[in-house]
């Protein structure tokens, strides 16, 4: 819930573990009857501070700098993002600048986002004009948790795809804000997924999309000063559902992109597991990087073997253990924001997602673990409630940040969609009753 006092991480767990203990009362018979709801504490009118420009007007902003004697290699657009980001230009903008060769190195263009610069180097950079990039609004229901005018917090279904790609333009959580925000186009400034140079994405990489100010219909320029400009600040998996921030002007597109990047968010996810991890917590510390043999797969990669291997953290801590260890409900805190961070780590214990098919967790992998461990008679029941799951079960519960433009910390949960809830409520119902005649049951792990 949103708050305007920081919140301890003890704090936090108290909020996550009142939404599984109000998951635990409500019967799995009437699931289908009661839609979850977001929880948002009032945090209105003192989120919002008196703003700059909303029209984020940075193109043609130039920055010609040495690089400081003695100071260690860094890419070139976190070098230029630390030395612009303040003044409101985000990450992406200054990637897009790169790759439309406006950034120069001693002299000689650069194209490649990731190329090093070391002490000595003379960078110039001028900061690109936005390009609009088509994509149309949709009428698509949003369920929107918390909005002032300069971000909103969304809680996106599971298999809403977050931002459009090339042969998946509609449909996406960035048609649904740029039908909400009045507005009828927006900016890609987003590299591709897979770079030539550094193929891993992240939201610490802060890839994203800005919307651009186009209106439909003719309007005066004094109106288009006053729209919006929504941006993607992260992202969540098609198949993840939960909680994800929408910066409306640039200066708070690059204050929460800058969040991210000092891991100063606060996120929370739960899932559900095929098996159970030992011990029931800890904290895993392991490179992730893609799988050379298969390109929309990340693998979590110990020691510095892989050449693209980007360091992920990650703590979790088991809330529930279902049928002896078949399966359990865990909490995930996220250190760093790799791509598929939590369902490569995930894999990498040995408890892939139920559901997630692309890490292992497919059904035949949760029925070998669960059957076993639960009578015959219950084995049916199994089958029926695993054949139904069609995504990793994975929910973005948790997320709490500083507010770009009032410096209000804002907290927000939400409890998991009917989908994730039912399989949740089904497993704790079967090995509740074949407690005492499997050995089951449902272990509750307190904080």
């Amino acid at each position: 819930m949103a708050t305007t006092a920081a919140a301890s991480p003890p704090a936090i767990a108290t909020a996550l573990s009142a939404l599984l203990r109000r998951q635990r009362r409500r019967s799995s018979r009437c699931l289908g009857a009661s839609r979850a709801r977001c929880l948002a504490a009032d945090a209105n009118a003192e989120a919002a501070a008196a703003a700059p420009s909303r029209r984020g007007g940075h193109g043609g902003t130039r920055l010609e700098e040495t690089v400081p004697a003695g100071e260690g290699r860094s890419r070139i657009d976190a070098w230029i993002s630390a030395r612009l980001g303040g003044g409101g230009v985000s990450r992406a903008r200054i990637q897009a600048s790169i790759r439309a060769g406006l950034v120069a190195v001693n002299g000689r263009p650069v194209s490649k986002v990731s190329h090093m610069v070391k002490g000595g180097d003379m960078v110039s950079c001028t900061v690109s004009e936005l390009q609009p990039l088509r994509a149309e609004p949709e009428d698509i229901p949003l369920d929107i948790v918390y909005e002032d005018d300069h971000l909103l917090v969304v809680n996106k279904p599971a298999h809403m795809v977050v931002h459009p790609a090339p042969g998946n333009a509609n449909g996406t959580l960035v048609n649904a804000i740029l039908h909400h925000c009045k507005i009828s186009t927006f900016t890609c400034l987003a590299r591709n997924s897979i770079d030539d140079e550094c193929p891993d994405s992240s939201d610490d990489d802060i890839d994203v999309f800005d919307i651009d100010q186009f209106t439909t219909g003719e309007v005066s320029s004094e109106v288009r000063e006053a729209l919006v400009r929504p941006g993607i600040v992260h992202r969540l998996d098609k198949g993840t559902s939960g909680l994800l921030v929408v910066a409306k002007d640039e200066h708070s597109h690059a204050q929460l992109a800058e969040q991210f990047k000092l891991h100063t968010i606060r996120r929370v996810y739960i899932s559900l597991t095929c098996g159970a991890p030992n011990p029931n917590s800890g904290r895993i510390e392991v490179p992730i990087a893609r799988d050379p043999n298969n390109r929309i797969r990340m693998i979590a990669t110990p020691g510095s073997g892989h050449r693209y291997a980007r360091h992920a953290a990650s703590r979790y801590k088991v809330r529930e253990v279902f049928a002896g260890g078949g399966s359990a409900l865990v909490e995930w805190r996220l250190e760093t924001g790799r791509t598929h961070q939590i369902r490569a780590h995930a894999k990498y214990l040995g408890i892939p997602l139920l559901g997630d098919e692309t890490y292992g967790g497919t059904k035949s992998m949760a029925l070998s673990l669960l059957r076993p461990r639960t009578p015959s008679r219950y084995h049916c029941d199994l089958s029926n409630l695993i054949s139904k799951i069609d995504r990793p079960c994975l929910h973005a519960a948790l997320l709490g940040f500083k507010h770009p433009h009032s410096g209000k910390i804002l907290e927000f949960s939400c409890p998991p969609p009917d989908d994730f809830t039912e399989v949740l409520n089904e497993l704790r119902q079967i090995t509740l009753t074949s407690n005492g005649q499997s050995g089951g049951g449902v272990a509750h792990i307190s904080d």
